[in-house]
Order: C-alpha cells, then structure tokens, then sequence
C-alpha cells in the first residue's frame, strides 16, 4: 500500500502539501477526537487515512462567511480501503474510533502549536454530526479537552472561528507559490 503520493495531492489540491508533522493516533472503539482546527492563516492542512481499524472521519466547513458554513461530510475510512482525506486549512475535522485499537494516521502543514489550536465539542447539537448512527446506543468517549471545548456558536461568539475570505485568500496563496 502507498497511502501518500505527494504528487498527487499537489495535482488535486493545486499546490503541494508541505510536511511539517506526522501525527498518529490508537483510538478504542467509540472514541471521538475533535473537532479540531487551527488559526488560519497558516492553518493545518491534514492528509489522513486509516493504518488499522476503521474510523468515520468528519469534515467541517466551519469558515464564517462560506457558503456551506456549518455543513459537514463523513467519510469511513479503515485498513481494508486504505482510502484517504485530504482537510483544507481552516476546515473543522473530528473522527469516530469504529473498531478497538484503530490507528488514524495524519500528515499536517504545520506543526502542533498550542496556542494557534482550538476545539468545538463534538457533541453539540447544532453541528448535527451522525455519533448515534454508529454508536449503537453506547456512550461515546471524549477527552476533557473536546469535552470541554465550546459550542459552534460559544467559538463564533469569541471570535475563534476562521473566516472564509481569508482562508480563500490563504489558499491563493499557496496556489501562486506552488
């Protein structure tokens, strides 16, 4: 299996997927991580797949202003497939361990850097994100951090939330300097 090839991502994309880190996670079954994104510029554009196990993986459109601010995309993702994701700087991504022991494994732009890191809960119902389809009734596990972490409105209010002509912009950017 060859689950990144970078040229490929560039041609897609339309500029390359600069390696800053190589984060990998072991999720039990029901866990949830996220939602998490960046500040924006720079971001944290991540490309994931699955290396073991089985996971649903959310991308949210959490860009003030967008067209589709506050739509969502879910995508299964596991090691039969070996499919992957490619998330935009300034997008929200969280992700639904399906299997115990599943290792969800992501390349990013940019390095870890606390204090540019932000979460929403991923539970908060005005993001209307599918956990009960897929829990079968158990409860989901979430660390204090996304437990914690504010509702979409809570983030918007206190001015987290990336905005979509600036992460546009960001975009073109990298798009010139490719």
């Amino acid at each position: 299996m060859v689950p990144f090839q970078a040229d490929l991502v560039a041609e897609t994309v339309g500029y390359p997927l600069p390696l800053a880190q190589s984060n990998h996670s072991v999720s039990r079954r029901g866990v949830i991580r996220g939602v998490h994104f960046a500040d924006t510029p720079p971001g944290q554009a991540k490309y994931i797949y699955c290396a073991r196990g089985a996971l649903i993986d959310i991308v949210i459109d959490i860009r003030l202003g967008s067209p589709t601010f506050g739509k969502w995309e879910a995508v299964r993702l596991s090691s039969e497939t070996y499919n992957s994701i490619y998330i935009s700087e300034g997008l929200g991504h969280c992700f639904l361990a399906l299997e115990d022991d599943t290792v969800m494994n992501y390349l990013c732009s940019t390095p870890f850097t606390p204090a540019r890191e932000h979460a929403i809960n991923p539970l908060d119902p005005a993001l209307g994100l599918p956990w009960a389809e897929y829990l079968d009734g158990a409860a989901p596990v979430l660390s204090a951090k996304d437990t914690d972490a504010p509702s979409l409105a809570e983030a918007e209010a206190a001015g987290l939330l990336p905005k979509y002509q600036t992460c546009v912009d960001h975009y073109a950017s990298l798009r010139a300097n490719a």
